[in-house]
């Protein structure tokens, strides 16, 4: 009987040796004459632990990891093959605690299923949402969407159904689809996640927002730094055009909808939406000023909708289990679980699905363990670059949009990124203002001049020149940019310096060993 060995080739995994472990094991096991079929999934999320190799014996899963090519030939010794004992050995999956803790929905199937493989994913629950919306009216679709309390991934958290039911409501010839996977933020990587192991969820949430909204055309914008998920994204789309998923007739209904990816140039303000507009267009990314709205007039002058990817990733579960279902999940106006990425300065990284309501504290002290350094920790990020730091004093914070908000934080993306008592904050705060001069589109002054004086005048700071007068000019930099600037890249820069500012005053001055540095 075959045996079906799963070895990762997410990132994750492939950055740690997974196809030489692949090579390894598949070649051991064609000099033993053993009977094996390897499977290229996706990643469980568990970083710490890649490459992780599963092997499903008697209907059930066996892993262990980290595994290296080294490591194979004691694997095969022990009888790995059939579940045997190994000092690599984890036991069943699902029951590390990691994971065991999460509510998965958008990502159940990643790590589990080849993503290559339609029938691997319509017999884990894949294309049940599609299927119930072809039975309904496109208006029906987006009051589900509605009902369920979906809002952006992507960072504003604007609800999803609004965005769709303008759409819907809008009279034009063509309406489009826009996917954006410009995932640029630190400590990110969930919608590469779904790129890479779990394609087709994406597809199916694009073809039902198309659905919705009278769209026929959709586009992924996806980073270029993401090849290996750009290859299997476009894989994925070839095999459900051959199979009819895409196309004229979706699954032998009569709506038309067809896709395609497109690679971004590394600019970070092409995550701003309509900066995206423009890059798809083929004009320099920057962005436009609103209105028009993009739901009214966005790619190419026509009605779109632009989502998040992990947005159009949660579609399919919402019209296969209701809108009521995944309501269900979260707290206040903060429905359905969240993909949060651990990242920095952590024992447990990866990425944990979880309905919102974690408090900061929960998630950085007992999910990530604390610090992989066993150091105190000083301060985390939550949102990319552009979100706040937060201090041990706000670690009872919930995980909820409001709820960051009130304490002048951002879930963003969902992003975390964990600093232990060595970080120095000033330096962190300019490079806050740094990475704003060098990523700004230069549409507005605020931003583009702003951000250019605020890493000068915190040089001074640094250099102890009028310390109380600079950092008063640092205060008012930031209040021009987070009130005058066209989008979030300068919007939100403010957040990183003054939280930095606010909760580390400390660090705001000389030290003898940045003194010493300079």
């Amino acid at each position: 009987m075959t045996i079906r060995v799963y070895i990762p080739r997410d990132s994750f995994a492939l950055a740690l040796g997974a196809d030489k472990v692949a090579k390894a094991i598949r070649d051991t096991a064609a000099a033993k004459s053993l009977d094996i079929a390897i499977v290229r999934n996706g990643s469980r999320g568990m970083a710490w632990l890649e490459p992780m190799v599963e092997v499903e014996t008697a209907g059930e899963r066996v892993a262990y990891g980290p595994v290296t090519a080294r490591d194979v030939d004691t694997l095969f010794a022990a009888g790995f093959l059939q579940g045997g004992d190994h000092p690599l050995a984890l036991g069943d999956p699902e029951q590390i605690p990691f994971l065991k803790r999460q509510q998965r929905l958008t990502f159940a199937r990643c790590g589990i299923i080849d993503p290559l493989s339609l029938e691997d994913y319509e017999a884990h629950g894949g294309l049940a949402g599609l299927r119930n919306a072809l039975a309904m009216t496109p208006l029906d679709i987006v009051k589900q969407v509605t009902e369920s309390g979906l809002r952006g991934r992507g960072g504003a958290g604007f609800p999803t159904g609004i965005k769709w039911q303008t759409v819907h409501d809008a009279k034009a010839t063509n309406k489009y689809i826009v996917c954006n996977g410009d995932e640029g933020d630190s400590g990110t990587f969930a919608d590469r996640m779904i790129l890479e192991g779990d394609p087709f969820v994406l597809i199916e949430g694009m073809i039902i927002a198309g659905i919705a909204t009278g769209a026929t055309h959709g586009y992924v914008y996806i980073r270029s730094e993401y090849p290996e998920a750009i290859k299997v994204l476009n894989e994925a789309i070839l095999i459900a055009r051959k199979t009819g998923l895409l196309g004229w007739n979706v699954l032998g209904s009569s709506n038309l909808f067809d896709m395609e990816v497109r690679v971004g140039a590394g600019a970070y303000v092409c995550g701003e939406e309509t900066a995206l507009l423009n890059s798809l267009e083929g004009k320099r990314g920057v962005v436009r000023a609103k209105p028009p709205l993009p739901a009214i007039q966005g790619l190419f002058g026509k009605p779109t909708v632009i989502n998040n990817l992990i947005s159009l990733a949660s579609v399919p579960i919402i019209l296969d289990k209701g809108g009521a279902f995944y309501r269900d999940f979260g707290m206040g106006r903060s429905r359905g679980t969240i993909p949060i990425q651990i990242a920095g300065n952590v024992r447990y990284g990866g990425l944990f699905e979880a309905a919102f309501g974690l408090t900061l504290g929960e998630i950085v002290n007992e999910i990530a363990g604390g610090t992989a350094t066993g150091r105190p920790i000083k301060a985390v990020q939550v949102g990319g670059p552009l979100g706040a730091y937060f201090p041990q004093s706000l670690f009872d914070t919930p995980f909820d949009y409001e709820a960051f908000a009130a304490k002048g934080g951002l879930i963003g993306h969902a992003g975390i990124v964990v600093f232990d008592d060595t970080a120095d904050m000033l330096n962190q705060a300019r490079f806050a203002m740094e990475f704003c001069a060098v990523e700004s589109c230069g549409k507005c002054t605020p931003c583009r001049i702003g951000s250019t004086r605020g890493v000068e005048v915190l040089d001074k700071v640094r250099a102890g020149i009028e310390p109380e007068r600079n950092l008063a000019l640092v205060e008012d930099l930031c209040n021009t940019m987070k009130f005058g600037s066209l989008c979030a890249l300068g919007g939100f820069t403010p957040y990183p310096v003054m939280s930095a500012l606010t909760h580390f005053p400390e660090d705001f001055g000389p030290t003898p060993m940045r003194e010493a540095a300079e």
